[in-house]
């Protein structure tokens, strides 16, 4: 088969009785990984996503969504004040780490603002968020935070594709 021929391509519907297609899928789209972190009762909580997106300018809203499944849900869908932290490729372990333990930060540099959020250092943006809505998504809800702070810098982004890290390099 040469490089310009076509592949045949796997066809299913999905089946709650074989999920392993449909995620399968699903990572067929490359995402940037975020972290998002808030307040908890016993310290700075974190969780990683890449479901994460901007939603609009005005007001500057952007949006999240947690699995219902998820320890951490419940902590994140109360949470009044969130950061949403776009990683840099530099960054897979924190990713890693936030990935397993909802509170990893114990374990790496973070500050907290003036509201109890933590903030990690050397992301390539990060959003500050205040609440504002959650909408019911099949086994996820989407939370939609409106954005009161924002940081940037240069680098390249920590990438996620089918089940693996990688980097998407600037040009």
């Amino acid at each position: 088969m040469n490089a310009f021929s076509p592949k045949t391509p796997v066809v299913f519907e999905p089946d709650t009785a074989n999920p392993r297609q449909l995620r399968d899928a699903f990572a067929k789209f490359a995402t940037g990984v975020t972290v998002v972190t808030c307040a908890g009762e016993n310290g700075p909580l974190c969780i990683t996503a890449n479901s994460f997106s901007s939603i609009s300018m005005d007001p500057p809203l952007v949006m999240w969504a947690p699995s219902k499944g998820s320890r951490r849900f419940p902590l994140f869908r109360v949470a009044e004040r969130f950061a949403i932290h776009v990683l840099s490729a530099d960054q897979s372990d924190l990713c890693w780490a936030c990935s397993q333990d909802a509170h990893a930060l114990r374990e790496f540099d973070h500050l907290v603002d003036e509201a109890g959020v933590p903030l990690i250092p050397g992301c390539l943006a990060r959003f500050v968020c205040r609440h504002v809505a959650c909408h019911e998504a099949g086994d996820h809800v989407i939370i939609v935070g409106e954005v009161d702070k924002v940081e940037m810098s240069e680098g390249d982004a920590l990438a996620f594709y089918a089940g693996k890290f990688g980097q998407f390099a600037q040009q």
